[in-house]
């Protein structure tokens, strides 16, 4: 017998870490050393605020080298990372220092020009709520998810893919202890690429997947 769906909701809390950088050089020096939940703040937390501009830039890193810095090509590159490809920060780190890299040895200047303002790092730490929300079916779950706060679907979609032992989000998870019926709707709620949306497009599409393939005559 499957468990009920708990739903949970979270905020994620900024805490400052001391560390900075004021040019190319002192980003890649940075990010060899900042903790992995500072690359999942500037990576995913600016799912949890609010944008203002610049929203073809959808890490912190990129938005502060095409503001800062004006380097343009720097910053697209860096803003076509997808970290939900990545299942290890670390492979995401280095990704991101191969790409500094890369800029850097284009130019000599590159390394050494002081940005307009420094980038701070900040790592996050996760405080999550338990809604009290209990949901014992599929449908259930499909019901209830548009009517979810933007908390709750980062929690369950976006933060699940990091905790341990799945590595998955917590809806295909649960959906697919229910048996070959719900297989299908699993996997395309696992194929959803969370990073270059909004959360309330993220919660649109969840609830479209629920609505198409949620087997007929389901409990």
């Amino acid at each position: 017998m499957v468990e009920p769906f708990s739903v949970r909701d979270c905020a994620l809390i900024a805490i400052a870490t001391g560390q900075y950088a004021f040019t190319l050089a002192e980003l890649r020096d940075r990010l060899e050393i900042i903790p992995p939940s500072c690359i999942y703040y500037h990576f995913w937390g600016g799912l949890l605020r609010p944008k203002f501009d610049n929203p073809e830039y959808q890490n912190d890193f990129a938005i502060w080298v095409y503001q800062g810095l004006r380097d343009k090509p720097l910053a697209e590159r860096m803003a076509l990372i997808d970290p939900s490809k990545y299942h290890d920060i670390e492979d995401l780190r280095g990704e991101l220092i191969d790409i500094l890299e890369e800029r850097i040895d284009e130019s000599e200047l590159l390394p050494w020009i002081k940005a307009s303002q420094r980038f701070y790092f900040v790592r996050s730490q996760t405080v999550v709520f338990d809604t009290r929300m209990r949901l014992d079916t599929p449908e259930m779950l499909g019901e209830h998810i548009p009517h979810m706060s933007l908390g709750s679907v980062f929690y369950h979609f976006i933060d699940a893919r990091r905790r341990p032992p799945w590595g998955r989000d917590d809806f295909s998870h649960w959906v697919s202890g229910f048996g070959e019926d719900y297989a299908e709707l699993a996997e395309q709620i696992s194929q959803i690429d969370p990073y270059f949306i909004s959360l309330v497009e993220l919660r649109d599409e969840l609830t479209h997947v629920f609505t198409v393939h949620v087997p007929a005559g389901g409990a």
